[in-house]
């Protein structure tokens, strides 16, 4: 199996009947590489908290609505304070009894996955909590909400251009180094990297989060495949969907649609417009490198002194190459991050240029 914390689990499970124990009684991280070093990479310096249910419910003052900060498709988020005093997002799994084993896997997956990994644009796992039957994922709390809020969302302060930019390039960051094999030795797929899951910090930089459906490439191939299809709609590579083939390129398609929804200010999917209107990639996909078309699809609520026609072409070019239904097609995440880091200078030089013209009047 390629995540060698579920291979120890599994190994646990087998002799669980043996030793009468719960191998989830507050085990941690270290314990899980000390019976899988040969396979498990050195972890963060830091590490990841153990904590207790109670210390769960104190944090989040026993789960109160006051505190809950949005609901996910294996949970409640809520705001919680640590006994240090520290402000966390705490991710409260609670699922259905046939969802359990699915959830049990996302959890271990993503606490296994976020320990080993340390970037400026990834979202930081403080802890966890495995009590009983009680899961918890603490995580750095991020003041801003997730990138669609800040989009589509009801009273939300709508982004200017650079703004956007930024965010693009720090989401981008972000799944480059999930690539690049630097973090474990072998790169990771995201596989629902999508709007809501690139969160904002107080400065408007985005962090990636939720790694539950991340999976470790096979050593040595590019190409993983499954009979299951994991993500989202609306973000689906078309490649992937079509013959169960996950690669790194899959990740760089759910990007596109960030970019899209970026650019545009609408959702990858809207069920509330017509049946030819919903799904983004099929509305734009045709207009990306038309300037005269694309215009009509600037998000009308950005400023329009905030961005020069020529980066917003620029960027809805990259858009167009990273969705293409041809996977071998795709820039890679490393470039995507080089070509949007020459868009924001070419918008900042113009808009330099723009206010130099109008104080020449």
């Amino acid at each position: 199996m390629p995540f060698g914390l579920v291979s120890a689990w599994s190994k646990r499970r087998r002799s669980k009947s043996q030793d009468h124990t719960d191998p989830w009684i507050y085990k941690p991280l270290e314990i899980w590489q000390l019976e899988d070093q040969a396979t498990r990479p050195t972890k963060r310096q830091h590490g990841s908290s153990v904590y207790t249910l109670k210390e769960m419910e104190e944090a989040t003052g026993s789960f109160s609505e006051n505190n809950l900060l949005g609901k996910g498709g294996f949970g409640r988020v809520y705001r919680g304070t640590l006994r240090s005093g520290e402000v966390v997002a705490i991710k409260k799994m609670d699922l259905p009894a046939i969802k359990e084993a699915e959830g049990e896997r996302e959890f271990r997956v993503e606490v296994d996955i976020l320990s080993r990994l340390d970037h400026p644009n990834l979202v930081s796992l403080i802890g966890y909590c495995a009590d009983g039957k009680h899961r918890f994922l603490v995580y750095e709390y991020m003041h801003n909400g997730n990138l669609q809020d800040h989009l589509n969302g009801i009273g939300q302060r709508k982004m200017d251009w650079p703004q956007r930019l930024k965010v693009a390039l720090g989401a981008a960051r972000g799944l480059a180094y999930l690539h690049s094999s630097s973090a474990v030795g072998i790169p990771i797929v995201h596989r629902d990297f999508k709007s809501t899951n690139v969160l904002l910090n107080a400065n408007l930089e985005a962090k990636i989060s939720d790694f539950g459906l991340a999976k470790l490439m096979p050593e040595g191939q590019e190409t993983h495949v499954t009979a299951r299809v994991l993500g989202t709609f609306g973000y689906f590579d078309p490649e992937y969907t079509s013959t169960g083939k996950l690669t790194l390129q899959s990740d760089v398609y759910a990007f596109g649609v960030v970019l899209l929804e970026l650019l545009t200010g609408r959702r990858a999917v809207d069920l509330n417009q017509g049946p030819n209107d919903q799904n983004l990639v099929l509305q734009v996909r045709n207009i990306l490198n038309d300037r005269k078309r694309l215009r009509k699809v600037i998000d009308p609520e950005m400023a329009r002194n905030s961005y020069t026609i020529e980066s917003i072409a620029m960027f809805a070019n990259l858009a167009s190459r990273c969705i293409r239904v041809d996977s071998s097609e795709r820039p890679s995440m490393a470039e995507c991050v080089k070509e949007l880091q020459v868009i924001i200078y070419t918008n900042s030089k113009g808009l330099a240029m723009v206010m130099h013209s109008l104080r020449m009047i």
